[in-house]
């Protein structure tokens, strides 16, 4: 092994006699290989300098988050309990028979106006030629009583004339028994051309009024004719409805689609036989989708129509949006259940109430068709423009104190 060579500085004692110049002379310094070596700077520790980062990072983060709770946070009124909602219209057949064409399929778009199916409209076209050909029937009986009436007329104008000649005779025979009376009076007339004048005079004088008698029977007969005449137009106009409604019926056997949407719950197929009011399919006008959130009693307090709502979406997490505050429910939902809880009996646990309030979507996001009714959403609404006006109307509702 090597031995490490130490070297000592040699120490030479100074002559008595050397002078004293030489003595106070300094010592060389050593060379710089045997001179200590200076101490190293002192740097900062890294630890300390990560910690101090984070601590920045972490307080501006809280300040941030701190100052948004402060500006935006605390009026937010949040739920999850929200769903998507459609006015799901369900299909139903009109009128009964036997399906001859279905033309969707579940999850098919429709537009307004579309053929869904159509039903057997044999039976249904001839009840409408039934009802027609009675129409032209009633029509015929409408233009004979027509013509009974204008006979009824000529019959009245023939009794007054009759009445007219009656009349002219009874003054004939009128004069004819003056005449002969004055001739008997003076024995001048036998007395049977006497009794021949008073009963000529009798005749014409009932023959007057056998005429005024047909003269009225006439009348009445054109006023029992008009009256017919009345009822067969009626009796047409009925039947005019029935054909009416059999052209209904017969536009009833074609289910059309009465706006756009998607076709879904489909339940017949061609070849089966539906009654009136029977479904055949659901209609979902996903354009026109909205959404109904269930908040708690406690959280209505500033909410109003108009706010807006944040609305994010659990099956498309990238589709958020803004919606708006449409109504809210006149009541909880439990007092609109099928049975609804009665809490004047027995013990008593105090259960927060929820209030349906419908949230509008925009028309854009709803042309989409993403959303799908029965999607569970998380809606926030910003009721921040409704703050002040609360605390005003708060602070106005509040008592005055008593004067100082």
């Amino acid at each position: 092994m090597a031995q490490l060579k130490t070297t000592e500085p040699q120490i030479r004692p100074v002559p008595a006699d050397e002078p004293a110049a030489r003595q106070a002379a300094p010592t060389p310094p050593p060379p710089a290989a045997e001179r200590p070596a200076a101490p190293a700077e002192r740097r900062p520790p890294v630890k300390r300098v990560i910690v101090a980062l984070v601590l920045l990072v972490a307080l501006g983060f809280g300040a941030r988050t701190g100052w948004h709770w402060w500006t935006v946070g605390r009026y937010m009124v949040s739920t999850d309990d929200a769903y998507v909602q459609a006015e799901i219209t369900v299909l139903a057949a009109k009128v009964s028979g036997y399906l001859t064409d279905v033309r969707v399929d579940n999850n098919q778009r429709v537009k307004a106006g579309d053929v869904i199916a159509r039903i057997d409209d044999g039976d249904y076209r001839l009840a409408m030629e039934s009802a027609r050909d009675k129409v032209a029937t009633q029509r015929s009986t409408v233009a004979r009583i027509g013509r009974q009436e204008e006979a009824a007329k000529a019959a009245v104008a023939q009794a007054e004339a009759q009445i007219a000649s009656a009349r002219a005779e009874q003054v004939r025979t009128a004069a004819d028994f003056e005449r002969q009376q004055r001739l008997a009076q003076a024995d001048f007339a036998s007395r049977a051309k006497f009794d021949e004048a008073r009963a000529a005079r009798d005749q014409s004088a009932a023959a007057v009024r056998s005429a005024e008698a047909a003269l009225l029977q006439a009348q009445a007969n054109v006023e029992v004719t008009a009256a017919q005449r009345v009822e067969a137009e009626r009796l047409v106009t009925e039947l005019e409805t029935q054909v009416r409604k059999a052209e209904r019926d017969i536009a009833f056997t074609e289910i059309r689609a009465p706006f756009d949407g998607v076709i879904g719950n489909k339940a017949v197929e061609t070849g089966s036989y539906v009654q009136t009011g029977q479904r055949l399919a659901a209609l979902v006008p996903l354009s026109s989708v909205r959404i109904d959130a269930n908040f708690k009693e406690t959280q209505l307090a500033r909410m109003r129509p108009g706010q807006p709502v944040h609305v994010s979406i659990d099956a498309f997490p990238e589709h958020d949006f803004t919606g708006r505050v449409v109504s809210m429910a006149p009541a909880s939902g439990s007092v609109f259940s099928l049975l609804p809880a009665d809490n004047a009996t027995g013990n008593f646990t105090k259960i927060v109430q929820r209030v349906p309030v419908r949230i509008e979507i925009p028309a854009d996001i709803a042309a989409r068709g993403l959303l799908r009714p029965g999607l569970s959403v998380e809606v926030s609404v910003d009721t921040r423009g409704d703050a002040a006006a609360a605390t005003h109307s708060t602070a106005a509702a509040e008592p005055a104190g008593p004067a100082g």
